[in-house]
C-alpha cells in the first residue's frame, strides 16, 4: 500500500496509474465471456480522479486515462501507423479531460447525497459527450464505444432498440460512477444503491415493453469470403477465386450474393470482361451479386470504393459510393499537415473520394437492401437512416486483411449485431478476409461466423421483419438527453458560484473579551 501510495504521489506514477486505468475497460471488448467486466472497469480511474489534489490534476488524470483507452482500443494498429498511433491516443484521450475534472468536482472530497445523486446523470453524460465528439469520422468514427461490449448480451440489445448504443454506455458509465460511490462515498451510498435499482428497472422495462420486431417472409442471402490472396496480380487472382465460389452456389436459390469490400479492382466500364463474367454468373446462380469496386473511376476523377449491384444483364445501374472514410486508411486529415504520417505508416498515399447519399437497392422480388461499406457499420446513423428509408436487409461490405491476426476481424463483425438489434433490421457483414457474420433483427447471430482463414462461400436464411423500433423513430434522444444534464448542471453551478460572490460569507469574529473569561457587555 506504501508503495503504491508512493507510485500516485509522483506526477509521472500517477500519469502511468491513470493510463492504465482507462485501459482496464478495454479488456471487455475481445470476447463475449468478460462482457461483465465493463459494468465495473472504470472504477479505478473514477477514484483515481475523484482523488486528485487539484481540478487540474484531475483534468490531466482524464487525459491519461483517455490516452490508455485509445491506445489499447486501437493497438492493432500499431504495425501499420507506428509511432502515430500514440499520437492519435494522445489526441483523442484529450476528450476525456473534461470528464476527470467533472469526477473531482462531483465526487472530491466528502460529497453530500445530492451531489453523489447528481454525479449519476452528470458523468455518464460527460462521457457521452466525450463519445459523440470523437465519432465524428475525420477523429475515427465511434469505434469502441463502451456499450458496443454488450453485443452479445440480449437484455442489452433489447436496450439498443430503445436508445441505440448511445444508451448502453450511458448505463455501463452509470453503473461504475454507482459502484464507484458505494465503495468510496459512504455519505451518498443510499443515491448509489438507488440508481443501481434505477438501472436495473429501466432494463427489464427494456425487456418486456420494448416492441419486437414482426417476422414475415425469409430471404435467402450468400456470402463469399475468398481468404487471403496475396502476391502480384492479387486483384485479378481473387476477383478468379470468387467466381469460383460463386459458381457453386448454383442450384441453391440465394436472393442475393454478396461479395466483401474492395472485392473488385478495376473499375467495370474499364474491364467489360469482368462484368461479362459477373452477368454470367448472376445467371448461373439466378441471384442478383453486390460487388465491392476499389478503383479509380472512368466517369469521375479519382479513386472510389463503390457498392454496386450487378444481374444477369449486367451492372444494374445501382451504385453507392462510400461516403465516410477511413482516417489515414483511405485518406489523410488535413494532408497538408499530417501528410508525414505516409513516411512512418501505411497512410493512405491518395486520398480516395467521397460518396454524397445513402442508396437503396431493390434486390429480385421487391427485397431492398441498405448497403454500407466497412468502418460505416460503426455508425449508428448511417444503419437507422437506411431504415428509416425502407431497407429491409442491412449489408456491410468489409475487409480486414490487413489486420487479419488481430482482434479487429471479431471487433468490426460484432457492430452488426448492435446495428440489427438497432434498427429492428437483419444485417449481414460480409469480408474478404476476417470475420463474416450474419445477425437476425434482434441482435442474435444466424449460423457460425466464416473465420479468418476461411475461403468459401455459405448460404444464410434470414428472417425478414417489419415494424419500427424507438431508436429509430427517435434517434439519437439519449445523447440530446445527456446534453441537456449538462447544460442544466452548468447553469446550476453558474448560478451558484453568482450567489456565493454576492453573499460572501465574512470570517466568524468571536466576541471581543475585556477581562479574563468575561465577554464585553454592551455600553462598558
Amino acid at each position: 500500500m506504501k508503495t503504491l501510495d508512493r507510485l500516485l504521489a509522483s506526477s509521472w506514477g500517477r500519469s502511468a496509474a491513470a493510463a492504465v486505468a482507462g485501459a482496464l475497460p478495454v479488456l471487455a471488448f475481445p470476447g463475449p465471456a468478460l462482457w461483465w467486466w465493463a459494468w465495473f472497469a472504470l472504477v479505478p480511474w473514477i477514484l483515481l480522479a475523484r482523488a486528485a489534489p487539484s481540478g487540474r490534476r484531475a483534468a490531466y488524470d482524464g487525459w491519461c486515462g483517455g490516452f490508455g483507452f485509445m491506445l489499447a482500443m486501437h493497438h492493432w494498429l500499431l504495425p501499420n501507423l507506428h509511432v502515430f498511433t500514440f499520437v492519435i491516443a494522445a489526441l483523442l484521450g484529450a476528450l476525456w479531460a473534461p470528464w476527470g475534472w467533472l469526477v473531482r468536482r462531483l465526487l472530491g472530497g466528502t460529497p453530500s447525497a445530492g451531489r453523489g445523486a447528481a454525479a449519476l446523470l452528470v458523468l455518464p453524460s460527460g462521457w457521452l459527450a466525450a463519445e459523440l465528439v470523437r465519432s465524428w469520422q475525420g477523429l475515427g468514427g465511434p469505434w469502441g464505444m463502451l456499450g458496443s461490449s454488450q453485443w452479445e448480451v440480449a437484455p442489452a440489445l433489447r436496450l439498443a432498440s430503445v436508445g441505440g448504443v448511445w444508451l448502453l454506455s450511458f448505463l455501463v458509465v452509470a453503473v461504475n460512477v454507482a459502484v464507484a460511490v458505494l465503495v468510496a462515498v459512504r455519505r451518498a451510498r443510499v443515491p448509489a444503491l438507488a440508481g443501481l435499482v434505477a438501472t436495473a428497472a429501466a432494463a427489464s422495462a427494456a425487456w418486456v415493453w420494448s416492441p419486437r420486431p414482426d417476422t414475415e417472409e425469409r430471404a435467402s442471402v450468400a456470402v463469399v469470403q475468398p481468404g487471403v490472396v496475396a502476391g502480384r496480380d492479387s486483384a485479378d487472382r481473387r476477383f478468379d477465386r470468387e467466381e469460383q465460389l460463386t459458381r457453386g452456389l448454383a442450384g441453391r436459390d440465394p436472393d442475393l450474393i454478396v461479395w466483401g469490400e474492395s472485392s473488385v479492382g478495376f473499375d467495370l466500364d474499364d474491364r467489360p470482361d469482368l462484368a461479362r463474367r459477373l452477368a454470367a454468373l448472376s445467371r448461373e446462380t439466378g441471384a442478383e451479386i453486390l460487388v465491392n469496386v476499389d478503383a479509380r473511376r472512368s466517369d469521375k476523377p479519382g479513386i472510389y470504393k463503390s457498392s454496386v449491384l450487378v444481374g444477369p444483364d449486367g451492372p444494374t445501374g445501382d451504385r453507392y459510393d462510400k461516403m465516410r472514410l477511413v482516417p489515414f486508411g483511405e485518406y489523410v486529415p488535413a494532408r497538408s499537415l499530417l501528410g508525414w504520417a505516409t513516411s512512418v505508416g501505411e497512410a493512405a498515399g491518395e486520398d480516395r473520394r467521397r460518396g454524397t447519399e445513402q442508396v437503396l437497392m431493390d434486390v429480385g422480388d421487391g427485397l431492398r437492401i441498405g448497403p454500407m461499406v466497412c468502418f460505416e457499420s460503426a455508425f449508428p446513423d448511417m444503419s437507422r437512416q437506411l431504415v428509416a428509408d425502407g431497407a429491409q436487409v442491412l449489408v456491410a461490405q468489409s475487409s480486414t486483411s490487413t489486420f487479419q491476426h488481430t482482434w479487429a476481424p471479431e471487433q468490426h463483425a460484432s457492430l452488426a449485431a448492435l446495428r440489427a438489434a438497432e434498427t429492428g433490421r437483419p444485417m449481414v457483414h460480409s469480408t474478404l478476409t476476417g470475420v463474416s457474420a450474419v445477425y437476425g433483427a434482434n441482435g442474435k447471430r444466424i449460423g457460425s461466423w466464416l473465420g479468418t482463414d476461411a475461403s468459401t462461400a455459405r448460404v444464410y436464411e434470414i428472417p425478414l421483419t417489419r415494424g419500427s423500433t424507438p431508436y429509430v423513430r427517435f434517434g439519437d434522444w439519449t445523447v440530446y438527453a445527456a446534453l441537456v444534464i449538462l447544460a442544466a448542471w452548468g447553469a446550476g453551478e453558474g448560478v451558484r458560484t453568482v450567489r456565493v460572490r454576492r453573499n460572501p460569507r465574512g470570517p466568524r469574529v468571536p466576541p471581543v473579551r475585556t477581562g479574563r473569561g468575561s465577554p464585553a457587555r454592551p455600553g462598558h
